[in-house]
């Protein structure tokens, strides 16, 4: 039996490699492939009557690390300096208002509809309106570097504004300005603890002459986002000033303190950390999507009463973006079709409580819509040429 597991993990893993270096060819997204196979061995496991334990519990655990890996991995890529400043500026930009208008729209569509108040309805579809890093920058590889690095920014900037809005609706139950104030006070306090431990992380990274050093950094990471989590902070902000501090040490030697880190010599740990991060990442994505895949059920896939309100989600989506790319005058292509849903989405729609829930969003509809918006990145990505020069 153990000798069964470690080979058919082998193999899933072996098989997501190929997933991955053909997708530069196949312009097939990689999350696609990961779903069918998932959903192919649920198959093949009912058909030779297999006994597989559920594995349900496992999607929020591969979910919170994937995130914070591949935050990480997009982060160490960012490079700050002034001729970046409009790139980053623009993404953020996008990132932020088709976010907020496609996010108002749809808790009005669904709360007018549907009969829910506002506040619930806002918070069921809040997920629809987050950009997934985890499928967007693996996605964007084959795009020329302005492009590849507006989606970085973008999705990793819309992954963390997303999860700060979607706490911050889910978790005050009087929006006011006493909520507003706590708010920034939060934010504050992440920014201390993220300066703090960055400068304390990266202190480490580059003193550890112990031959194993990269992990224990990596477990410490973790464990500062799911304390300052626990504490309801925006911790992912920490995991995105910790990537872009160590992925900036040249930008920002010229500092005493930082000269104090040798900066010369941590970049050596930073690219081995980095190279370990993205594998890393690279293996937790690739299970939690054959998983999530595994857990679908056909019937939830084909379901016909949920359809109509994932195209409206995807329309919604794509309309606001576009809207919102003209208006920071940005070529419409490719960008436009680089808005996919995902393990973000997952995530949060898993951690809604209870009492949240509507009945109109549900495993259909969340399976629905990362499908479309992935097979509309497809046929988007198919009209690239790779290489091509930006004219952004």
């Amino acid at each position: 039996m153990t000798t069964s597991i470690i080979i058919t993990l082998c193999v899933l893993i072996l098989l997501a490699y190929l997933f991955d270096i053909s997708s530069a060819k196949t312009r097939i997204p990689t999350v696609i492939l990961l779903l069918l196979l998932g959903w192919a061995l649920k198959q093949l496991t009912v058909f030779f009557s297999v006994s597989v334990p559920d594995l349900s519990s496992l999607l929020p655990l591969l979910g919170t690390v994937g995130l914070i890996l591949i935050v990480l991995e997009g982060s160490l890529e960012l490079e700050l300096n002034k001729s970046k400043l409009p790139l980053v500026r623009k993404a953020a930009i996008v990132s932020f208002f088709p976010l907020i208008v496609s996010g108002l729209l749809l808790a009005w569509l669904f709360s007018y509809y549907g009969g829910y108040s506002y506040k619930q309805s806002l918070i069921n579809v809040l997920p629809f309106s987050i950009i997934s890093s985890a499928i967007a920058i693996p996605s964007a590889k084959n795009l020329d570097t302005y492009n590849r690095e507006f989606v970085t920014y973008e999705s990793s900037l819309s992954d963390i504004i997303g999860v700060i809005i979607f706490n911050f609706v889910a978790l005050n139950a009087v929006i006011d300005a006493t909520a507003f104030m706590h708010f920034g006070w939060q934010l504050i306090l992440i920014l201390v603890v993220s300066f703090f431990a960055s400068v304390g992380l990266s202190y480490l990274l580059g003193r550890i002459q112990h031959h194993i050093k990269f992990i224990p950094i990596m477990v410490m990471v973790i464990l500062i986002y799911i304390v300052s989590k626990h504490y309801h902070l925006p911790s992912l902000l920490f995991i995105l000033l910790f990537g872009v501090f160590l992925g900036n040490l040249d930008e920002l030697k010229q500092h005493k303190w930082i000269a104090k880190l040798k900066p010369d010599d941590l970049n050596k740990e930073v690219h081995k950390f980095k190279e370990i991060a993205t594998e890393a990442a690279f293996v937790i994505r690739t299970f939690f999507f054959i998983v999530f895949g595994y857990l679908i059920e056909t019937a939830e896939l084909l379901n016909t009463d949920t359809l109509v309100w994932a195209g409206i989600v995807v329309v919604v989506i794509f309309i606001s973006r576009a809207i919102q790319l003209k208006i920071s005058g940005i070529k419409l292509f490719p960008l436009l079709f680089i808005a996919p849903r995902g393990l973000i989405s997952i995530l949060l729609f898993l951690s809604i409580a209870q009492a949240d829930k509507i009945d109109m969003v549900n495993n259909s509809l969340i399976i629905q819509v990362i499908i479309l918006t992935a097979l509309v990145m497809m046929i988007g990505m198919m009209g690239v040429k790779k290489n091509k020069k930006s004219t952004s």
